[in-house]
């Protein structure tokens, strides 16, 4: 097998606020080489480094708001965030835990910091990644998955070098908890300075790490700093990491869906038409009630 080359390392872009509650930084489409159509079906990634939010009474987040036509990632490293949608998921996440969202035909939703976290304040550290879904699910029924760190698969190297968090897909034949439409894989990589994780993947999979804390050489060849993004290129199988400190990051990788991406706003369609009948179904009420 050929080895999976780096086809670039981007640093994070300038932030922005959504809402008043997450503080990110768009790879995914925002930063240069990482569109929608190369990064399928990963359609966007906002990346909430480490920032302190002073205490406060009411919780600071994003209010009630529509999707449709894709999942949300939701991986929390520092802080809590609640979660309702209009299907009745909801549930709270902490350090480790993901909540993935399925909004498919159409879901209100809203986030806020943790109630109790807010109260306290504190360092927040999140990921929330919007997954594509093809059109024939598109009109699938919304879910909720509340995913446990606890609830994950787990693999490590022997020598306590390497740790893996396998949120979807599979690790060495153990599988990840969430279930997804299409075939991916996503983990969480904790490892002490020197450890070393090799991993494949197809190589027509579009393939990425995010550097969370820490810092990494990726093929003994490219070094990559924290809140770097590091695109694989679609050139082999196999690549392998080495941790120049103590590093977690998060790697993906997906199966490209290949149909047309229709996108505005909050929904994520095939065709203008189904993304002009998203805002008339949103602006009629059928994506259901969420109170504010």
């Amino acid at each position: 097998m050929r080895v999976k080359s780096v086809e670039s390392i981007v640093s994070p872009p300038s932030p922005h606020f959504v809402g008043d509650g997450f503080r990110v930084h768009n790879f995914i489409p925002s930063a240069r080489g990482l569109s929608r159509e190369r990064m399928d079906p990963f359609v966007m990634l906002d990346y909430n480094s480490k920032f302190y939010f002073e205490a406060s009474a009411t919780p600071k987040g994003v209010g009630v708001h529509p999707h449709r036509g894709f999942e949300t990632v939701t991986i929390a490293y520092q802080g809590k965030v609640e979660h309702h949608d209009s299907s009745g998921g909801g549930g709270i996440i902490g350090e480790g835990d993901v909540q993935w969202m399925t909004a498919a035909r159409g879901v209100l939703h809203k986030e806020f910091h943790e109630k109790e976290w807010s109260k306290n304040g504190g360092i927040f550290q999140m990921v929330q990644l919007w997954v594509n879904l093809p059109a024939k699910d598109k009109r699938a029924s919304p879910k909720y998955q509340s995913i446990e760190n606890k609830k994950m698969g787990k693999w490590q190297l022997p020598d306590n070098s390497v740790f893996v968090d396998i949120i979807a897909g599979e690790l060495h034949g153990i599988k990840g908890a969430a279930d997804t439409f299409t075939p991916m894989h996503m983990y969480n990589v904790k490892m002490i300075k020197g450890g070393i994780c090799d991993l494949s993947f197809p190589k027509h999979y579009n393939t990425a790490l995010l550097v969370i804390e820490g810092s990494i050489s990726v093929n003994s060849t490219h070094e990559a700093l924290t809140d770097h993004f590091v695109l694989m290129a679609n050139d082999g199988e196999n690549f392998h990491i080495e941790a120049t400190e103590e590093t977690k990051i998060l790697v993906m990788s997906g199966e490209p869906i290949r149909e047309p991406i229709v996108s505005y706003g909050p929904f994520v369609m095939n065709t203008e038409e189904e993304l002009q009948q998203a805002y008339e179904d949103f602006r009629n009420g059928k994506f259901g009630h969420l109170a504010d």
